[in-house]
């Protein structure tokens, strides 16, 4: 079992290597390799599709500038500095060797503009939760990871591909004052505060679909009191900053993108 000391060493070593681009301020470098640490996550958890879906962080000392991954490219070849900066329509500020998917940021942009602690976004097509999306009741909250989300889950309806302005607005709408919004028949959206509490969030989403979709084949779901569902809500260390709103599950996991490959911090 590897020490705290250990890991503290392997971060250190691990970073070594890369050097910030003079280009990028040192907060901005900081939210860079966050954000391709957690693409790279993506690709290894199985949450990647080809070179599509999103994930995008504000740019924490640039008002009104975001970060999206490059379109052409794998989650597993993102990089800190090939990650895109955007407006928020979606225009390239600065130099990049890369376009974005038009697509993408239709509705990340309108999330970002119009809801000041949306500093991240993520957005996937992963089979569970594409498939609970796809269901006419969606989300049961029948299980330990869907219970944490009580109250906090709303809907969009499907209206194709998400490549239209206005759309964006309505997907707002829709989301209201929840973190998660199900788009139907196409997949689930997160809002969070930081990366650590966005990426909390979509693990329950994720976790909860997978459940949902193994349980329900096997015969009627065993409904959860609504007290005890909002008691859940209201007990989730994912969502209590005095515990770190998911900033200590996700150190664990950019060590494990450390341990894979420390390239995405170039």
């Amino acid at each position: 079992m590897m020490g705290y000391t250990q890991i503290m060493t392997l971060s250190a070593l691990t970073s070594q290597p890369f050097t910030r681009p003079n280009r990028f301020s040192p907060e901005e470098w900081h939210a860079r390799v966050e954000l391709a640490a957690c693409y790279r996550l993506f690709a290894h958890l199985g949450w990647a599709e080809l070179i599509y879906n999103h994930i995008s962080l504000r740019v924490p000392d640039e008002p009104g500038h975001f970060l999206i991954n490059p379109f052409g490219l794998h989650y597993s070849e993102v990089t800190a500095s090939n990650l895109v900066k955007v407006d928020v329509n979606g225009h390239i500020v600065g130099h990049s060797d890369w376009p974005i998917n038009p697509a993408g940021f239709t509705f990340h942009g309108a999330i970002h503009a119009q809801r000041p602690q949306a500093h991240c976004v993520m957005h996937v097509h992963t089979t569970p939760t594409l498939a609970v999306c796809c269901l006419e009741a969606g989300l049961s909250f029948t299980n330990f990871y869907a219970a944490q989300l009580w109250g906090q889950v709303a809907y969009h309806d499907f209206e194709g591909i998400t490549v239209r302005l206005d759309e964006g607005e309505r997907i707002l709408a829709s989301a209201g004052d929840c973190p998660v919004l199900l788009l139907r028949n196409h997949g689930p959206v997160v809002i969070g505060r930081d990366l650590p509490h966005a990426l909390s969030l979509m693990w329950l989403v994720q976790r909860a679909c997978e459940v949902q979709v193994a349980s329900q084949a096997l015969g009627p779901l065993r409904p959860i009191p609504e007290s005890v569902l909002a008691q859940c809500a209201r007990d989730s260390l994912n969502f209590d900053p005095r515990f770190g709103a998911g900033r200590d599950a996700w150190a664990a996991l950019q060590r494990i993108a450390d341990r894979l490959d420390p390239g995405y911090r170039a």
